[in-house]
């Protein structure tokens, strides 16, 4: 974690975050590591579907067409972030943490993971097997970091 920072730091890149499922997971933990004011740009936690499309400006026909927690709701949530918050790397998350809200097309621990780096955009589909909400949020904040850090090299 602090190789992140010093790396980030080294390459003079600023990250910016916007979080459903982690519900601000991943921001916690780059902000609890020292120095991280240097890279640490701006995070958000649009939950509801609501703050998606209120403050994200997520297009609402993205989410009645195919939800919030799909590919094309985190690759719109992704882009608008990086609009919003200019910094050089964006993330966004957006999935299902349970132990509720799972179905078979969407099971519990579907989560997608939206890295903006410039113009190169890369939305990860993940299914996390963990058994309970808490483990499922920690491995998705485990994977965007390591998605961050192949990003920033």
């Amino acid at each position: 974690m602090k190789s992140l920072i010093r790396i980030l730091t080294k390459k003079k890149l600023k990250i910016s975050f916007v979080e459903s499922c982690t519900g601000g997971m991943l921001a916690s933990t780059i902000t609890s590591i020292s120095g991280a004011s240097k890279v640490f740009n701006l995070g958000l936690v649009t939950y509801s579907n609501q703050a998606k499309i209120k403050f994200l400006k997520v297009n609402k026909n993205i989410i009645r067409k195919y939800g919030a927690v799909s590919h094309q709701c985190c690759l719109d949530m992704v882009k608008n972030l990086s609009k919003i918050s200019k910094a050089n790397i964006n993330v966004s998350i957006t999935g299902i943490a349970g132990p509720k809200g799972g179905t078979k097309e969407k099971p519990i621990g579907l989560v997608y993971i939206g890295v903006k780096k410039g113009n190169k955009i890369q939305v990860n589909k993940c299914l996390f097997k963990a058994k309970n909400r808490s483990s499922i949020q920690k491995a998705t904040v485990r994977k965007a970091l390591n998605l961050i850090l192949r990003a920033a090299k």
